[in-house]
C-alpha cells in the first residue's frame, strides 16, 4: 500500500514539474524611457529620454497570475528645468520582480525594484563629471504598469518605476549629516517577445 501510495506521489510531482515547466517562457524586451528626479530636494526638473533592454522569465503560477522576474540595463536621469544644458544621467542593472494579473493576454502588473548603479554623471555645457561616488549604489523601488503579453510571440506594455531610496549619499561635516530627499521617477514604453511556454 505504501508503494501505490509513494508512486502515485511521484507520478503526481512529476505531472506538477511537466505542467510548471509548460508555464514558464524566456523573453526579450526594449523600450524608451522618460524619467525625472523627484522628491523634497529636487527643485524644478524636467525629463530627460532613455533607453531600457533586457531579458525576463515569465512563470505562470495559475491561469490568472505569474511571476516574471527580469534583468534590465536601464538608463534614468534628469534635467534642471529652463536650463537645457544641465543634467544628470544614472545607468542601472535593474531587477525588477513583477506579478501579474492576466485575463488572455492583457496583464496588470506591480511588484518590487532593486537596481544596481552602473554609472552617474552630472554635465553642465560641455563639462561632464563622474558623480558615481556620490551616489547611493543600490536603488530600491517599486513598479507597476499594464500591457499585453502572450507566452510566445510579441507584447507592449508601459510600465511606471518609483523609487524609495534617495538618490545622493548622505554628506557629513562635522556633528551634521545631511541627506538630500532626492529620488528617481521613470515611465517606460517596451516591446517584448516571448519564446516557448
Amino acid at each position: 500500500m505504501k508503494k501505490i501510495a509513494l508512486s502515485f506521489l511521484l507520478i503526481a510531482g512529476l505531472s506538477g514539474a511537466a505542467q510548471a515547466q509548460r508555464n514558464v517562457s524566456l523573453g526579450l524586451k526594449a523600450g524608451a524611457s522618460y524619467a525625472s528626479f523627484v522628491g523634497k530636494d529636487a527643485g524644478e526638473q524636467s525629463g530627460v529620454f532613455g533607453f531600457h533592454a533586457g531579458g525576463f522569465a515569465n512563470i505562470g503560477l495559475t491561469k490568472m497570475f505569474a511571476f516574471q522576474p527580469e534583468i534590465l540595463y536601464s538608463q534614468k536621469g534628469s534635467k534642471v528645468k529652463d536650463a537645457t544644458d544641465v543634467s544628470s544621467r544614472v545607468d542601472y542593472l535593474d531587477v525588477p520582480l513583477a506579478f501579474h494579473v492576466n485575463a488572455d493576454g492583457l496583464f496588470f502588473e506591480a511588484g518590487p525594484q532593486v537596481g544596481f548603479l552602473l554609472a552617474a554623471k552630472y554635465k553642465f555645457g560641455n563639462t561632464s563629471v563622474d558623480v558615481k561616488d556620490a551616489t547611493n549604489a543600490v536603488d530600491f523601488g517599486y513598479l507597476f504598469g499594464l500591457g499585453y503579453q502572450r507566452k510566445t510571440g510579441p507584447g507592449i506594455g508601459l510600465r511606471y518605476n518609483g523609487a524609495f531610496t534617495n538618490l545622493p549619499k548622505e554628506v557629513t561635516a562635522g556633528n551634521t549629516t545631511v541627506q538630500n530627499r532626492i529620488r528617481n521617477s521613470a515611465f517606460q514604453l517596451y516591446l517584448t517577445y516571448s519564446f516557448g511556454g
